[in-house]
């Protein structure tokens, strides 16, 4: 193309302002990905002295169970974690001392809240899933000045949680749970197959049970 000596100032004006124009399109792009630093912007961060709170996913790898789905420290990870250490989660297993079930009860304590039809029980994963749910109101009741006195302490390497309360209670019952507590954790209680109170409150320790009703006699119909 052509140039004469009128057109060249207003030509190199307009190629100026072209690539002026490029230059300041780069800029403005690259700014785009600039990191954020977290002290530029107060809302970005906690300091030190705040406590953040994590539902989901955990923070810790050990939440992390490839035998279940992921549930975290919800109460739904609670049941499942109870009924696959108790049952591998099968509502149809009975063990070779006779407790049945998802959650392996005994036959008194299904007669105690309510349940006498073993056929009906073992058939039913609802009236499964109501009979856990009744003993844990129940054994919540009975053990709820416990609860209050001793939740929050390290006793024989351990920390008392509402949930490993309920679940020890859940294998050996409220007796032992009072034993090992009372005895500050000098009474090794074990069931038939050497499973520990102790191993329980450990294992399903710092799950959200607050929602569980205590209540004195739940009866399932």
């Amino acid at each position: 193309m052509l140039v004469t000596a009128l057109e060249k100032p207003q030509f190199m004006i307009k190629k100026g302002l072209f690539y002026s124009g490029i230059a300041l399109l780069i800029v403005f792009i690259s700014t785009a990905f600039k990191p954020v630093l977290p002290e530029e912007h107060q809302w970005f961060y906690t300091t030190t002295n705040e406590v953040a709170f994590y539902d989901f996913p955990s923070q810790n790898i050990s939440d992390y169970n490839n035998k279940l789905p992921f549930t975290g420290k919800f109460f739904i990870g609670f049941k499942q974690a109870i009924a696959f250490k108790e049952s591998q989660g099968k509502y149809h297993k009975v063990n070779s001392l006779g407790y049945m079930g998802k959650y392996q009860f005994g036959a008194s304590t299904l007669a105690s809240i309510g349940i006498k039809n073993h056929d009906e029980f073992m058939k039913s994963p609802e009236l499964q899933e109501k009979a856990f749910l009744a003993l844990l109101s129940r054994n919540k009741w009975r053990l709820k000045e416990m609860i209050a006195q001793y939740e929050g302490e390290v006793i024989d390497g351990v920390r008392i949680t509402e949930s490993g309360v309920l679940a020890a209670a859940h294998l050996g019952g409220v007796g032992s749970v009072k034993r090992f507590l009372l005895s500050k954790g000098a009474k090794k209680c074990k069931d038939q197959y050497g499973a520990s109170v102790k191993s329980y409150m450990k294992q399903f320790g710092g799950y959200e049970t607050k929602n569980i009703p205590p209540l004195s006699n739940p009866k399932v119909f």
